[in-house]
């Protein structure tokens, strides 16, 4: 449980018990549940939609659901994603793109970064049918978490100084912490059509892949801004996939 609450304290502005103790092991632990947050927060995001569908307007109701998930997150990934457009947006070095992003000033490249992807996410959400997105905010919140963790497996960490800005993160994921992560990923994507699971699945690789590339060419690894935007591409690929293929069936 402490591994769970820490998980929950890092990546959430949910209460945890005030007594949780804290260490570096217990953060690397922690990532095991990070798609396990990341279902609670789709929950949440699917929670808020219908209870505000009981009153507002689906477009209005969207909104408020995409709140609520930022809300409960303190915007977690939102800040990382805006971080890393403006770092490796403006920096031509990795010390340079390190220090832009431990600026906690949002620069050019990550304000419209930031609303290029609040838009993008609300544009794809608000073509489906309000039914078909009860579920499909579960499982993207769920898997977008997994992939950061595949990253952290696989790709070496970029180690920032005391002036960092950002909370700390974990920095390594063993085996069973992967295989955690994983049969936390798989439920809700049990739940969708085959078909959906597959693109999802299929895309989830993409951005990896793409994404893990991209980052070793321009710094040689990760950090924890990194990571948010990693989970933030994957989310919106998630969903673009998803409207491409529900509003053709």
């Amino acid at each position: 449980m402490h591994v769970f609450w820490t998980a929950l304290m890092f990546f959430t502005r949910i209460p945890v018990p005030a007594s949780l103790p804290y260490s570096s092991q217990l953060l690397n632990r922690a990532l095991r549940f990070f798609p396990l947050v990341g279902m609670l927060v789709g929950a949440v995001g699917a929670g808020a939609l219908w209870l505000a569908l009981l009153v507002f307007p689906p477009p209005l109701a969207l909104l408020l659901s995409m709140g609520a998930t930022i809300l409960v997150t303190g915007a977690f990934h939102e800040d990382g994603f805006a971080d890393f457009c403006d770092g490796y947006g403006g920096g031509t070095s990795t010390d340079r793109i390190l220090e832009i992003m431990k600026d906690s000033r949002l620069g050019t490249y990550g304000t419209i970064g930031l609303l290029g992807m609040l838009a993008a996410k609300y544009t794809a959400l608000a073509s489906l049918p309000p039914p078909a997105l009860y579920l499909l905010l579960v499982a993207a919140h769920t898997l977008s978490r997994f992939v950061p963790v595949v990253l952290v497996r696989t790709t070496p960490y970029i180690r920032e100084d005391a002036l960092s800005k950002s909370k700390p993160i974990g920095n390594e994921v063993s085996v069973p912490s992967l295989l955690v992560a994983a049969c936390c990923t798989v439920p809700p994507l049990l739940l969708l059509p085959w078909r959906l699971t597959a693109a999802m699945l299929a895309v989830s690789a993409v951005v990896l892949f793409l994404f893990r590339r991209y980052i070793l060419k321009r710094t040689g690894g990760y950090s924890g801004d990194v990571l948010g935007a990693l989970q933030q591409l994957c989310e919106l690929g998630l969903y673009l996939v998803a409207v491409a293929l529900l509003r053709q069936g």
